[in-house]
């Protein structure tokens, strides 16, 4: 049981400094981080679109303390945003973004979130394309699910995720399939209680299942947020049974993990969007990805021994 030690080394400074300092650190966060700034993803960016897919694009960062930090995240994705439409590439492209990143745990947090994330969804809705709230630990939802109907309002292509892991997910799943939202499920990735979240793979893996479907079976837009080949193939399975074409929902993996199968689902007609980050702050991201899955743990923790 790794994973929940690594997430709550993902809030630790101490953590932090010392894997930050680690000889083998920076090959393996290569791995999972598509650059620093803007002018490094642009590349991956376009390269991924030569092979057929899209992407979602995160600025990583989240220990947000003042609103100025917060207005400097609006302003970088703001930044994104420009660029990708000097390219051409805005249709290819949305993003993805953190509430946290936009101040949603300062004094009045949830109107500041708001008054951050709404200049950049109508940024992306002006060059074609949209953006995604992304899910945090279980203390933020209801602040962001408010956040995502406000925003709908307006911008009704504005998606959000849900983590299958928590009991609360079939319900909000049900409601948001009647919307008609597009929904990216997860199975979820930071260190809840067993108050909340369900604590076993197996038990995950089956409310991941209960909620693909729902899904599939809503009017709602669904995005398949899994490296987990049985469940992708259950997904394919499930999209038949719905009735879906194969551009009626799609599959979504991260930047740098089975990257040859991003290229044969896309290969095969579905639609492939690539979760790339980037940015300086990539820590919390990181110990993410490392908890997540015990070979990219080991393939650190190797890098480490390599290069110390």
């Amino acid at each position: 049981m790794l994973g929940p030690v690594i997430l709550a080394a993902s809030r630790s400074d101490r953590m932090r400094r010392f894997i930050s300092a680690a000889p083998g650190t920076k090959q393996v966060v290569d791995r999972f981080i598509a650059g620093e700034n803007v002018d490094h993803v642009l590349p991956v960016v376009q390269t991924s679109v030569d092979k057929g897919l899209e992407l979602t694009l995160d600025v990583v960062g989240e220990d947000i303390t003042t609103p100025a930090e917060a207005a400097a995240a609006r302003d970088a994705y703001l930044e994104l945003v420009g660029r990708l439409k000097d390219l051409g590439l805005g249709t290819k492209a949305e993003m993805s973004v953190k509430l946290s990143m936009f101040g949603q745990a300062l004094d009045d947090g949830h109107e500041l979130a708001l008054a951050n994330v709404r200049p950049v969804v109508e940024a992306a809705a002006a060059i074609g394309t949209t953006v995604t709230l992304d899910a945090e630990d279980h203390t933020t939802l209801d602040s962001m699910f408010a956040i995502h109907e406000e925003l709908r309002k307006d911008f009704p292509q504005t998606g959000c995720v849900i983590q299958a892991y928590l009991f609360r997910t079939e319900d909000d799943a049900r409601r948001l399939a009647a919307a008609g939202s597009r929904v990216r499920i997860v199975k979820g990735a930071y260190k809840e209680p067993a108050s909340v979240a369900y604590q076993d793979k197996a038990e995950i893996d089956k409310a991941y299942v209960r909620i693909m479907k729902i899904l599939m079976e809503g009017d709602g837009y669904p995005m398949i947020g899994s490296h987990d080949p049985r469940l992708v193939a259950i997904a394919q399975e499930l999209g038949r049974q719905a009735g879906r074409k194969l551009d009626e929902y799609e599959f979504q993996m991260l930047y740098g993990i089975r990257s040859d199968e991003h290229v044969r689902l896309a290969a095969e007609g579905h639609r492939m969007r690539v979760y790339t980050a980037y940015g300086t702050d990539w820590y919390g991201y990181f110990m993410r990805r490392l908890a997540e899955k015990p070979a990219n743990l080991l393939f650190f923790a190797r890098s480490i021994l390599t290069k110390g």
